[in-house]
């Protein structure tokens, strides 16, 4: 009752939601290849859980330390539209195959229940503001395609194979330890590191697109109303706290924090770039108990604060 495995724990979101777990007192196994995790996100709690360096690609590998758990969280997975453009079978191998692999070992070592982590990228760009999960899937890429064959895996693992499942989508989560050094990573990790260097960000597109940008504390919270409150299973949520803001807004709002005058640059629109992103939290809040502890501004001080601390602790 108090094994909990989490699939890239290593990554930014994974690490948040290990120490949640830590701090109530859980036994945490860690599954990640380290692909996109790092080590460094969990050195100061490496003495209090146990990590496994699997692919979750290979399931004779990651089946063993998946047996038995009482909840398991896949948060695993290549997390990029670009890049799952640019490489389309590594992405379908680890976001499908790998996906699957979890959900098998997980069925057949008798696992309480499978927290997976979605994508709000499912949507496309349907006109309807807030997105609702009623709303039909309208995937514009191969990340938002794979993401969503992991929602229709976990139901029918619910459905067939007698083993509870959540799905949570999330809505363009945002924090500490999110890797800014990648040319696939996400904006506001971007957004930060050229704020703090007095650089010039790249917008992609007229920068009036809106997202749902939502404070990983929060994500983490939701994660752990999922594991939970019963009567749940084979059921998917959004993962957002219900708002949206513009990326030129957001680079705005941080120049305004930070009190500097730097004008952005701007690139031409990505493929498979979602136009408007905004959750319907009302099933969340109905089921789940959802309530966001942070607003956005609250999120980018907290989140700005980090990068501030590590970026001097770099030099």
């Amino acid at each position: 009752m108090n094994r909990y495995v989490v699939t890239g724990g290593a990554g930014f979101i994974g690490s948040a939601l290990v120490r949640a777990l830590l701090a109530d007192g859980r036994e945490v196994h860690i599954i990640d290849n380290l692909s996109s995790g790092k080590l460094q996100n969990l050195e100061d709690i490496k003495s209090r859980i146990t990590f496994h360096q699997l692919d979750i690609c290979r399931y004779d590998q990651i089946a063993p330390v998946i047996a038995g758990g009482y909840r398991v969280f896949h948060l695993a997975a290549i997390p990029s539209v670009p890049k799952s453009i640019d490489q389309p079978v590594e992405s379908h191998e680890v976001n499908i195959d790998g996906t699957f692999n979890v959900f098998r070992a997980a069925a057949e070592g008798r696992v309480g229940r499978v927290i997976y982590a979605a994508s709000s990228s499912a949507y496309g760009d349907t006109e309807v503001l807030p997105k609702v999960e009623t709303m039909s899937p309208q995937p514009k890429s191969p990340y938002a395609l794979q993401k969503l064959v992991g929602e229709y895996y976990a139901s029918v693992f619910a459905n067939c194979f007698n083993l509870q499942t959540v799905s949570l989508r999330f809505f363009n989560v945002f924090g500490p330890r999110q890797d800014p050094s990648s040319p696939y990573s996400g904006v506001l990790s971007v957004f930060m590191t050229c704020l703090l260097e007095g650089r010039r960000p790249t917008i992609f597109g007229d920068g009036e697109q809106s997202r749902d940008f939502t404070y990983v504390e929060d994500v983490v919270g939701l994660l752990l109303k999922a594991a939970e409150v019963s009567g749940i299973s084979g059921k998917v949520f959004n993962a957002g706290n219900g708002g949206r803001i513009t990326l030129n807004e957001t680079w705005k709002q941080l120049q305004q924090i930070e009190g500097v005058n730097i004008p952005a640059k701007y690139g031409p629109a990505r493929a498979g770039d979602v136009r408007d992103s905004q959750a319907d939290t009302r099933a969340a809040m109905r089921e789940l108990g959802h309530t966001p502890r942070f607003t956005f501004e609250q999120g980018l001080r907290l989140t700005l604060e980090w990068y501030r601390a590590h970026q001097l602790a770099a030099k």
